[in-house]
C-alpha cells in the first residue's frame, strides 16, 4: 500500500498543503483555511496510510493535537534543521510545502516533542506565562531604578515597593513635571505586576503540591516548587530522551562537538536548548551551592579544588541536578543524597 506524505506550511490565515507519494510524485497541492474542519477535509481526501508534518511554531501544538485522529502519524519538526527550505533559490509557500514533504519522505526531519493531552499543554502554558510575568516585572523595576539613578537616587527595585522609600525618590523630581506623572504611573504598573505575579505563583504552587513527582523534586537542594514544576511541565515525560547528554543539550547545559578534517576537536556549551530550563537549572545550582551543606555543594567544592573554572563547576552542578530529577522521575524513587551524581 502506497504511503502519502502530507506537508502543511501553516499561516494564521491559510495553510499550503502538498502531498507526495513514497516514490516522490507530487499528487496534490492546494491551499485551505487554517481551521480544523477545512484541513481535515483535505486530509480525508488522501488515501491511507497518510503521514502529516508541519514545522514547530505557535500553531503546532494545537494542530498536532487536533489532527492526530485523522492521520497515521503527525510529526512536528524542527524548522532550524530545514535549511533546504530557507536557503534554496526559489521560495514561496507552495514550494516550501513541497520541499517539506520531500524532507519528510526522505526521513530528514527532526521531531519536536508535543504534549499528548490538552491538560499537559495548558500546564506548560501556565508555567511559561508565570516566567513571562516575572521577566516583565523585573524589566519594569529596572526601568524605574534607572530613572531614579538619573536624579541621584540610588535604590534597588525591591525598595520601590515601600511607600516611604518611593516618596523620597519622587521628591527628587520637579513637582508637576511630565516625567513625575509618568514615573508615578510606572510604579502603579510595577505594583500591579507584583500582585498578579503573586497570584500566579500561588496557583502554580498549589498545583505543584498535588503532583507526586514534583513533591519528590522539591526535596533536592536548590529546587523549590516553581523550579520543580517548571522541569516537570517543560520536560513533559522523561522517556523522550535516550540518555543524559540529550537531556542536558535540550536544557541548554550540554556540550556540542565541532571537528573538520585534521583540525582540532572543539567542544563548547550548546547554543540551543530551552532557555527557561537553562535558567531554572543554573539558578538551582547556584542556590544549592549557596546552601553549602549538601551533596551538590560538596561536588562543586571538589571541582573547584581540581582547578575547574567556577562557571564550569556550577554548570556541572546544574547537570547533576537535572540528571537526578530525570532519574527520580523514571524510577519513581525518592531523593537520596548518597546517590547524587554528576554523571
Amino acid at each position: 500500500m502506497v504511503s502519502h506524505y502530507i506537508a502543511l506550511d501553516v499561516h494564521c490565515g491559510f495553510s499550503e498543503i502538498a502531498v507526495v507519494t513514497e516514490r516522490g510524485k507530487l499528487v496534490r497541492r492546494e491551499r485551505c483555511e487554517t481551521a480544523i474542519p477545512s484541513i481535515v477535509e483535505r486530509l480525508s481526501a488522501v488515501r491511507r496510510p497518510r503521514r502529516v508534518t508541519l514545522e514547530e511554531g505557535p500553531l503546532a501544538d494545537w494542530l498536532s493535537r487536533e489532527l492526530r485522529p485523522h492521520a497515521d502519524e503527525v510529526l512536528v519538526c524542527e524548522p532550524r534543521r530545514n535549511h533546504w527550505i530557507a536557503r534554496d533559490a526559489d521560495k514561496d509557500d507552495p514550494i516550501d510545502a513541497f520541499k517539506l514533504a520531500e524532507l519528510y519522505r526522505g526521513g530528514f526531519l527532526k521531531k519536536v516533542h508535543q504534549a499528548d493531552s490538552l491538560e499537559r499543554s495548558l500546564l506548560k502554558q501556565q508555567v511559561l506565562l508565570y516566567h513571562d510575568r516575572v521577566r516583565d516585572r523585573v524589566r519594569q523595576g529596572h526601568q524605574l531604578v534607572a530613572v531614579c539613578r538619573r536624579h541621584g537616587a540610588f535604590v534597588k527595585a525591591a525598595d520601590l515597593r515601600d511607600d516611604a522609600e518611593w516618596k523620597q525618590c519622587l521628591d527628587r523630581l520637579p513637582a508637576g513635571s511630565l516625567l513625575r506623572r509618568a514615573w508615578e504611573s510606572g510604579r502603579e504598573v510595577y505594583l500591579l505586576m507584583i500582585e498578579r505575579e503573586r497570584e500566579l505563583w500561588t496557583e502554580l504552587v498549589g498545583t505543584a503540591r498535588n503532583i507526586e513527582v514534583v513533591r519528590r523534586f522539591e526535596a533536592l537542594p536548590g529546587i523549590g516548587w516553581i523550579r520543580g514544576m517548571t522541569f516537570y511541565a517543560l520536560i513533559d515525560t522523561p522517556h523522550r530522551f535516550r540518555g543524559k547528554p540529550a537531556l542536558w543539550r535540550y536544557c541548554g547545559i550540554g556540550l556540542e562537538r565541532r571537528h573538520s578534517g585534521n583540525g582540532p576537536v572543539r567542544t563548547r556549551v550548546t547554543r540551543q536548548g530551552h532557555r527557561r530550563l537553562k535558567d531554572v537549572l543554573l539558578g538551582a545550582a547556584k542556590s544549592a551551592v549557596a546552601q553549602a551543606d549538601n551533596a551538590f555543594a560538596d561536588k562543586h567544592r571538589a571541582w573547584k579544588e581540581e582547578g575547574l573554572h567556577p562557571a564550569n563547576a556550577r554548570r556541572n552542578v546544574a547537570r547533576a541536578i537535572a540528571s537526578t530529577m530525570w532519574s527520580l522521575w523514571k524510577t519513581g524513587q525518592t531523593y537520596d543524597p548518597q546517590k547524587a551524581t554528576s554523571k
